[in-house]
């Protein structure tokens, strides 16, 4: 049995592997390694305390995928519920659907019996409207909602490196079972009802029991484009080590062409509970932890070097 999360996802890693060894499924392992995160309120990428749009609204986006019969749950620009990854599992188990998003969402979290909250807490509402303030006209900031061309306030509030993050767990069950997971508030400042890949299944996450299973963070964009989770294991399926199939995924990413490149990570594990990081970052790193570790290990993700540009 075996957990691997993002750095950021070491605050649920522990509680994951004490579902595995208690006999859970990956499914719930997954789900309750996300759960703590979603509710940290020092994480502004996830949940509770995620960084706002560009009109000051926290949506969230999640996704869980079941690799015993490739069963799939997503969420996406919903406000008002901070368990994403729960609505996402519970759209996979009571619907015949994969997706909802938006009003939708919210209305599917009322009726599963979850609780309403507001997710803006003061200290990501004071760092939205620093940032927001410095770059645009008081008269601006203070009717956003109501302006004409909000598309063209965007980017000046994005910066590639400081306003993503997202967290993702792998996890593989005492039968063999694989499952991948992600939640995010997505990009800070984006556009309102802005989707990157946590959601998007093939994208942003893929697992398959028979091969293995995949999440990425970074510029989503890029991920839903080139098929970045999905791929990664159709290449284990082709029969490649599972070394190699991250560094052709990563590199798959050159093929993208336009002005907007940036940073992309994976974690990711085959049928046989091996595990990678990959990252076109150097000195990234992943956590994971097996059911004989008392604690988990730190590694640096494998570097893989891609294209990278921004507006040019």
């Amino acid at each position: 049995m075996i957990v691997v999360t993002c750095t950021n996802g070491i605050v649920g890693i522990k509680e994951s592997m004490r579902l595995l060894k208690a006999g859970g499924s990956a499914v719930d392992a997954v789900e309750a390694g996300i759960r703590l995160v979603e509710e940290n309120p020092e994480d502004h990428s996830v949940g509770y305390s995620g960084y706002p749009n560009l009109l000051g609204q926290v949506e969230l986006d999640a996704s869980i995928m079941d690799g015993r019969d490739l069963s799939a749950g997503a969420v996406g620009a919903m406000g008002g519920y901070v368990h994403a990854i729960s609505v996402a599992r519970k759209v996979m188990e009571k619907l015949p659907h994969v997706f909802l998003v938006g009003g939708g969402a919210e209305r599917f979290a009322a009726e599963m019996g979850f609780e309403r909250r507001d997710l803006l807490t003061e200290e990501a509402r004071s760092v939205w409207e620093e940032r927001l303030r410095a770059d645009m006209p008081a008269e601006v900031f203070s009717h956003l909602a109501e302006q004409p061309d909000l598309h063209k306030w965007l980017d000046i509030a994005t910066d590639p490196e400081r306003t993503k993050g997202t967290v993702n767990f792998l996890a593989q069950d005492a039968e063999g079972n694989l499952c991948a997971g992600a939640s995010t508030s997505g990009w800070a400042w984006k556009y309102p009802g802005r989707l990157g890949d946590s959601p998007v299944i093939g994208a942003g996450i893929y697992a398959d029991s028979r091969y293995g299973a995949v999440a990425c963070t970074g510029m989503g964009e890029m991920a839903i484009r080139a098929g970045t989770a999905r791929s990664l294991v159709l290449y284990l399926k082709m029969g490649l080590e599972l070394a190699e199939a991250g560094q052709r995924a990563m590199e798959d990413l050159n093929d993208l062409g336009g002005r907007y490149l940036s940073r992309m990570n994976f974690i990711a594990l085959d049928r046989d509970g091996r595990h990678a990081g990959f990252s076109n970052a150097e000195g990234r790193t992943y956590v994971y932890l097996t059911e004989g570790m008392a604690e988990p290990e730190e590694v640096t993700r494998t570097h893989v070097r891609t294209e990278e540009r921004w507006k040019r």
